[in-house]
């Protein structure tokens, strides 16, 4: 046979390749492997790992999980059976950390999945292993049991000796977790298994407001030297709790007043939030209510009305938390529009700050608020707390877009979409950078990402056709972002040419 003709024989196509004639048959979907763990198809985990061995221990874009990780996850037990009695040339890293430095046996842990935790622990997982905040794996299924009433992961553990004396971070063992006047009898008597001094239940009280307050800071971008100023000042507000338990007199409990300085969308009003909870949890609030108000909200357009309407509105917060945002737009300016009516405003939020029950947050850009401080002569002795909100980065804005559409909150109109593989931090960060100003981040901060979304999903919707199925009518692009910030931009100058 000539050379030629073996050639054509090699690359003649085949009917089952898809008919005579046929020189481009349609390739199969590529299906990573986390995709099949994640949907229980163990078939399809065999094949692939057979394929490529290497693909045991590889890394998802966005958490760093392996596919251990995941079958722990979900509770796939016969993959993870599969996985943890590989035998082929590529071993298995038991012990592999995702970007929150969790192990396989946290992910199960914290899921609540006993056959996945015990399986785990019978092939050798570190039941002391620890996260990037020291957690164990205990210090996690105690979490899970506090919100499902579930313990078996808790006592599976207990059955496995897991360290009960186990510090994190915070000094906080597993016990300082449970809330005083928790309902589960079962659950306290597994964590009651170390000897505790006879006043811990006081300590664990407080140690147990500190560590959820910093839980809910953490759950905030950002902002590092904000909320290190935030936990010293809760820090101290809990020891006061414990020096008047004492019998010191430190006189009545008052409200800390506060300025919060920076500008829209750092987070001032979820911040004052987190506030709320922290002082109604502590006595010096009666409710945990933040009610917000501006200008409009308590100034009348004629003479007389601005006192009642503003009263009104402090009524209304009484027991919680006043926010007044935008709150120098109530001094004056050298326009002088009608400016005596927010002075009228701030006087009378001025005159109750003594009176107990109320905490007042003055909240606004950091130089215009210099008129308020300016405005009334007791404002700084009144208001003793400043903090400054500062910009977010542009890749603190990227994790931002990252924790929004991973959250799934069914009330948002991007639930149930995703950010396709080619948008991990450092390429949505990039995309910001070169999209938007810094005089436009600094504007708007967090709400460009919520902007930025919505739009991209805009921009999916005009890019697919009605043929689209699968997986391409719910994956946001990277090229979708980018449109939805061009869109961002040309709104904004469109603004402004208005204005």
């Amino acid at each position: 046979m000539r050379i030629q003709d073996k050639y054509k024989a090699k690359t003649k196509p085949s009917s089952a390749a898809g008919g005579e004639g046929n020189t481009n048959p349609t390739p199969a979907p590529v299906v990573s492997i986390h995709a099949c763990v994640e949907s229980g198809d163990l078939t399809g985990v065999q094949r692939l790992i057979t394929q490529d061995p290497s693909s045991l221990n590889q890394r998802s874009v966005f958490l760093i999980q392996t596919p251990l990780h995941v079958a722990a996850g979900h509770n796939r037990i016969d993959i993870l059976k599969f996985l943890l009695e590989w035998k082929g040339s590529v071993t298995l890293e038991l012990e592999a950390n995702n970007v929150y430095g969790e192990t396989p046996l946290h992910e199960a842990a914290k899921n609540g999945f006993t056959d996945a935790v015990a399986t785990l622990l019978q092939h050798g997982a570190n039941i002391e292993a620890r996260t990037n905040n020291s957690m164990t794996p205990l210090h996690l299924a105690v979490g899970y049991a506090l919100t499902s009433g579930d313990n078996s992961v808790v006592k599976t553990l207990y059955e496995y000796k897991a360290d009960f004396s186990a510090e994190d971070d915070e000094g906080m063992i597993p016990f300082n977790y449970l809330p005083s006047g928790v309902e589960n009898d079962e659950l306290r008597l597994l964590c009651q298994i170390v000897e505790e001094p006879k006043d811990y239940e006081e300590e664990c009280g407080m140690k147990g407001k500190m560590d959820e307050f910093n839980l809910e800071l953490s759950k905030i971008v950002g902002l590092d030297e904000l909320k290190a100023q935030l936990r010293k000042w809760a820090k101290g507000m809990l020891l006061d709790e414990k020096r008047r338990a004492m019998g010191v007199d430190l006189g009545p409990r008052k409200a800390p007043h506060m300025a919060f300085l920076g500008n829209p969308g750092t987070g001032k009003t979820t911040v004052a939030r987190i506030l709320g909870k922290l002082l109604c949890s502590l006595g010096v609030l009666s409710s945990e209510r933040v009610t917000e108000v501006q200008r409009s909200d308590l100034v009348g357009e004629f003479l007389g009305q601005t006192g009642p309407k503003t009263r009104k509105k402090i009524e209304e917060a009484m027991g919680g938390i006043l926010f007044v945002d935008e709150a120098y737009r109530l001094t004056p300016t050298d326009s002088g529009n009608s400016i005596e009516y927010g002075v009228e405003a701030l006087e009378e939020i001025m005159s109750v700050l003594e009176d107990g029950d109320l905490l007042v947050i003055f909240a606004g850009y950091t130089e215009p608020m210099r008129r308020v401080f300016s405005s009334n002569a007791g404002f700084c002795r009144r208001v003793t707390h400043f903090f400054q909100f500062d910009d977010f980065s542009c890749r603190e804005l990227a994790e931002m877009a990252m924790i929004k559409m991973s959250e799934r909150d069914e009330r948002s109109r991007l639930f149930g979409f995703r950010l396709g593989s080619c948008c991990g931090v450092e390429a949505v960060a990039s995309v910001i950078e070169r999209k938007t100003s810094e005089a436009m981040r600094s504007r708007m901060n967090g709400g460009l990402v919520d902007h930025m979304l919505n739009n991209a999903r805009e921009s999916l919707d005009c890019r697919l056709s009605f043929e689209a199925k699968g997986d391409e009518l719910l994956t946001i692009k990277l090229g979708d972002l980018e449109a939805g910030l061009d869109h961002l931009v040309r709104r904004l100058n469109l603004d402004e040419v208005k204005v």
